[in-house]
């Protein structure tokens, strides 16, 4: 079995004999570990007492869901997020000693921890690179130095031709007339401006093949009256792909990147509209249908950390790591102008949405340190 630590997600399905069982969950004395620690999917027998705590019945733990219990909890629970990127706030490797000061409650499982795994937990200094201070997002956020920015990006990243076979989705929350296809255009000239995409001179589609995503940023209730709107494009739209991931040369630093650039862009807050909103006009005037955009809800929606890092080398900039990098952008669809009126896009079939269940995805981290 290939075992990835650190790894996003659950590791299940463990070989005892080759990943023997070092502890369990109720080896933890705080809650919100024990309950990380739980969800662990590993196939272990609980019969047999922990070789740590010497209890039965707890989730069984090898060395190295135990360091990704560290990683998620530790690392991933202090992430702080600025204007733009972000960066832990504590880390541990095998070097260090222990510095950082803890909880009363958390010091018996961090004291675990490093006994088990030989490691020390200790402030973490970013590189400012982690925190926005990439050459091309500093020229974006000043108007001044803006323009030619916005031009590499129009020059740079991918076009993707949008054709009859590819199906996404929009969705409206009380619409005043569910069942006509013009309510799920673009919004009237006097609510330009408010979007993300959309300007007082840009009307703007958004849309998603994901209908999860359109959910998720659509932020239903239960007690919406909710429709979603399927759309096919009636000819081959243009558009431009700013959820790619861009292959710049190796001699480009994350200090110069525009790929980490655009992609902690999108991941930033309303303060980054106003530049977004001048990538689509200048996309719009480059004859652009639209754009392909990564939703900002992309990393909740596939449960992943944000700005991860290996020693400070953005994932991002790894070739061997590139292409699963760019799979956890989620593509969001903002289409210009109102295609549905124009007759660029067609509405298939118009559906109510009831919502049956909702299920919150969640981990924990340290409250002090």
């Amino acid at each position: 079995m290939n075992y990835t630590a650190h790894a996003d997600g659950p590791v299940d399905h463990m070989d005892a004999t080759k990943y023997p069982p070092v502890a369990c969950s109720l080896c933890f004395s705080d809650q919100g570990l024990r309950l990380d620690a739980e969800q662990f999917q590993l196939d272990y027998e609980s019969v047999m007492p922990c070789p740590n705590c010497g209890l039965t019945g707890g989730k069984r733990l090898p060395k190295e869901a135990l360091e990704t219990l560290a990683h998620r909890y530790f690392v991933w629970g202090s992430l702080w997020r600025g204007d733009y990127g972000g960066a832990p706030r504590v880390q541990f490797n095998r070097k260090q000693t222990t510095t950082i000061n803890v909880s009363p409650w958390l010091k018996p499982d961090l004291a675990l921890f490093e006994r088990l795994l030989g490691i020390g937990f200790f402030h973490y200094g970013p590189r400012l690179w982690m925190l926005g201070h990439v050459t091309p997002l500093e020229h974006l956020r000043n108007s001044g130095t803006r323009a030619p920015v916005i031009q590499r990006i129009i020059n740079e990243y991918p076009s993707v031709s949008y054709g009859e076979d590819n199906t996404f989705y929009r969705l409206r929350s009380s619409p005043s007339a569910p069942a006509d296809p013009i309510q799920y255009d673009s919004p009237p000239d006097e609510y330009l401006g408010s979007g993300r995409i959309d300007s007082p001179s840009l009307p703007v589609l958004y849309a998603s093949p994901d209908l999860d995503t359109c959910l998720h940023e659509c932020r239903v209730t239960a007690e919406d009256e909710t429709y979603v709107a399927t759309m096919r494009p009636t000819r081959p739209l243009r558009l431009l792909n700013l959820a790619a991931l861009l292959r710049e040369a190796t001699q480009v630093t994350e200090f110069e990147s525009l790929d980490i650039a655009v992609h902690m862009l999108f991941l930033a807050g309303k303060h980054a509209y106003e530049i977004i909103r001048e990538i689509a006009l200048a996309a719009r005037h480059a004859n652009f249908d639209g754009v392909i955009y990564p939703s900002y809800f992309s990393l909740i929606r596939l449960g992943i950390m944000p700005f991860q890092t290996i020693y400070g080398i953005s994932h991002r900039i790894v070739p061997q790591l590139q292409d699963h990098e760019e799979s956890k952008a989620v593509p969001n669809l903002a289409l210009f102008g109102r295609p549905i009126k124009s007759g660029d896009v067609c509405v298939h079939s118009i559906d109510r949405i009831v919502l049956a269940h909702v299920r919150y995805g969640y981990h924990f981290g340290p409250s002090a340190f």
